[in-house]
């Protein structure tokens, strides 16, 4: 006589399929999270790499200024 799989059973193969299948959602969603952080963090690394390139210039532009005050003024006219 064969005899019937009880309740308990049934429900705990159904428990633990219930949180293997929670467990691969969550997996899958903190994937998606990390590769979406992922993807801004390249952005903002990109955009320091520009501004860091900006601030050099200006620093170099404001060098030169300083440097050569009167460089930028035009000498008066000869009848002047």
């Amino acid at each position: 006589m064969k005899e019937k799989e009880s309740p308990n059973k049934i429900t705990a193969a159904d428990d633990i399929n219930d949180r293997i299948q929670f467990l691969e959602e969550k997996f899958e969603y903190q994937e998606r999270t990390i590769d979406a952080l992922n993807d801004v963090i390249i952005e903002q690394q990109t955009q320091l790499n520009s501004l860091e390139d900006k601030i050099l210039r200006l620093q170099a532009l404001i060098t030169a200024i300083e440097d050569n005050p009167s460089g930028g003024e035009e000498p008066p006219p000869p009848h002047y």
